[in-house]
């Protein structure tokens, strides 16, 4: 933590790379389009993609750690997509406004690994449907994907940390920790995990369609990671046993009377919800497939009586809808 000093008379205030006096919240930052370029490639396993993306522009990429959301943007005709976006608050609207020909898709995706000192992002891309011919826009890009193709990224334009950074962890400082997902969070759980100050009791609980993309992940003392081979079950099948007794382990005890949730209508979009007011002990985030983190959500505050101050879930996709353009 830095703490701000009066300045030397005739000085400024220092100011933090987010601008604005040390010690000070920083400022929203604006999003911006960075054209980029692949960098590297790296097969991770069968269901995993890295891709290196790099270019003089990410010099100025707002990092904002953790579990950071981005979005590419992909070209729906093989063409550039620079010229069709436009910076600046209404970037939204002026992107909707492209005829449905050429408007590029957008698609979410954590940031692995930034380093904007180099000018370079790591995205870890699940080939959902690559095998299978029924790859998304996205998927089907990324598993194609070589040295020297051109993409657009979609980001913050200064760093900083929270929710206008697309960062949704935010644990209380104490109490164990506990995440789970499927392979599409796998690289913020990664991302998070890595990042841990120091010892906590923190389980993740990780199911992957198979045991070639188990992938070893640099965690700091305190932190076990269990991975589930999902094979020919059905998703969540195996996760939902396993998260009640990682929770159980983490000292979560089932109450007599927890609290039922109430249904989400999942017809009317992704499930997302992140406490503003967190509570004290163990604290859950839970990430993947919609309709299963509803699943995991219900077994977590209705069946062990975990508080809903005390998990945040995030519907990051769901079977049979792709994401909007």
């Amino acid at each position: 933590m830095t703490t701000a000093t009066s300045a030397p008379a005739g000085r400024a205030p220092a100011t933090s790379a987010a601008s604005g006096p040390v010690g000070a919240a920083p400022a929203a930052p604006a999003y911006r389009f960075f054209a980029v370029t692949v960098a590297r490639t790296q097969q991770l396993g069968p269901s995993f993609r890295r891709l290196t993306l790099a270019g003089p522009a990410l010099t100025g990429f707002g990092a904002g750690g953790d579990d950071q959301r981005i979005k590419l943007v992909i070209s729906r005709d093989g063409r550039p997509v620079e010229g069709l976006l436009t910076d600046g608050p209404n970037w939204y609207q002026d992107y909707c406004a492209l005829p449905d020909d050429v408007r590029p898709y957008l698609r979410t995706y954590t940031v692995r690994a930034a380093r904007p000192g180099l000018g370079e992002l790591d995205v870890h891309v699940v080939l959902h449907g690559v095998d299978g011919g029924h790859a998304g826009p996205a998927a089907s890009w990324a598993a194609a994907a070589e040295p020297g193709d051109p993409v657009v990224v979609l980001g913050p334009d200064r760093p900083g940390r929270g929710r206008p950074w697309g960062c949704e962890w935010a644990p209380p400082l104490t109490g164990p920790l506990f995440l789970a997902g499927d392979e599409t969070a796998v690289p913020a759980i990664g991302a998070i995990l890595e990042a841990l100050p120091g010892e906590r009791p923190t389980i993740a609980v990780l199911e992957v369609p198979t045991a070639g993309d188990v992938l070893p992940l640099d965690v700091p003392p305190g932190v076990e990671v269990r991975w589930l081979v999902r094979g020919s079950r059905s998703r969540g099948e195996a996760l939902g046993p396993a998260v009640h007794a990682a929770l159980c382990e983490l000292g979560v005890a089932k109450r007599s009377a927890g609290e039922d949730p109430e249904d989400v209508d999942l017809g009317r979009g992704l499930l997302w919800e992140v406490p503003e007011r967190r509570t004290e002990g163990c604290y859950a985030w839970l990430a993947g497939e919609a309709g299963m983190v509803k699943a995991l959500r219900r077994r977590l505050v209705r069946d062990l009586g975990l508080p809903r101050t005390s998990v945040a879930f995030m519907g990051y996709w769901r079977l049979g809808a792709a994401e909007g353009s």
